[in-house]
């Protein structure tokens, strides 16, 4: 594949290859006067090469992820990468990262705002800049995200198994699990893809709680990603990888204590014993047992749970 070698150009900032540059996407000024920038990195080699973004902290309770961007933007091979160039947005919501919760301060959801308006709300004109300023400029994006409230995900990456791109990207990336994961509207994903930009989209862990695994994990698949781009030059072995076509919730039939033994990101099989769900008096008990052969891919980790709650997520083999 050939790469254009051109100059970047973010917020009226131009960065020439075999420079690396502090940049600010954009301004939003709070109620306070108080002025918030998003700092964007650009570190490019004087060699042509691939556009590689790497983003955190669309959702602001989503530590896993800007802790996987600082650990990456803190080493010395991907600062002064062997060719093409690495933009790292580590928290793109900073203000919802500023109060820790998932959604921005009017209630939206920046990850449903896409493709964004120049005047619209706070979201709205961020999902702009970031879709405006960074997405034309780059050839593949990773964007670093993190199970909800109370649902804890193993290390996973979704893609979509029927755009070749995707998903050769994500097996040189080269997690433990791939989940074929179908565009939503109005998300990065979907929309940088209508302008022809793959964006893989990583999972781990739990919001508001550093996950080790899953940092390491993401980590090292992107720098594996890096490695198969020739951006960086590591020993870092390939992890057999699962490719899971689709997924079903198993879900509390009945309210009471949830328990489980089995771990997460385990193989299941169908009809076998994967949790209980009893109620706090000692009078009722349920088992809860695996509707097909699987991958646990995520758990409820909330012990109290109302009927039709979502317990665990099963990812499925063809």
């Amino acid at each position: 594949m050939t790469y254009h070698h051109k100059n970047i150009h973010i917020n009226g900032v131009e960065i020439s290859p075999g420079n690396n540059a502090q940049v600010s996407l954009n301004w939003y000024q709070l109620p306070t006067k108080t002025v918030i920038e998003i700092p964007v990195y650009v570190f490019r080699s004087e060699k042509p090469g691939p556009v590689l973004l790497i983003l955190a902290g669309m959702h602001g309770d989503e530590i896993n992820g800007i802790e996987i961007v600082r650990r990456l933007i803190t080493r010395e091979d991907v600062k002064n990468p062997l060719c093409g160039s690495i933009i790292a947005i580590p928290v793109i919501n900073i203000i919802s990262f500023l109060s820790g919760s998932r959604d921005l301060p009017d209630g939206r959801d920046l990850n449903r705002c896409f493709p964004g308006t120049k005047s619209g709300s706070l979201g709205s004109r961020i999902a702009y800049d970031l879709m405006n300023e960074i997405i034309p400029q780059i050839d593949f994006g990773i964007d670093f995200h993190t199970g909800g409230a109370k649902i804890n995900n193993y290390p996973q990456l979704r893609c979509v198994f029927n755009n070749k791109t995707n998903l050769d990207l994500g097996k040189k990336f080269s997690p433990t699990l791939i989940i074929n994961s179908a565009f939503r509207d109005n998300t990065l994903r979907k929309e940088a893809a209508k302008k022809g930009k793959s964006i893989l989209v990583f999972e781990g862990g739990e919001s508001s709680r550093f996950d080790y695994l899953s940092i390491n994990e993401g980590m090292n698949g992107c720098l594996r990603l890096m490695k198969h781009l020739k951006m960086v030059d590591i020993d870092l072995p390939n992890n057999p990888t699962v490719l899971l076509h689709k997924t079903s919730w198993v879900r509390a039939k009945s309210s009471g204590l949830f328990h489980t033994s089995k771990m997460n990101g385990s193989h299941i099989n169908k009809g076998e014993l994967i949790g209980m769900i009893v109620d706090p008096y000692g009078e009722h008990q349920e088992k809860l047992v695996a509707p097909h052969d699987g991958y646990i891919v995520g758990i409820n980790n909330q012990p109290v749970v109302n009927q039709g709650d979502a317990l665990m997520h099963i990812g499925i083999e063809e």
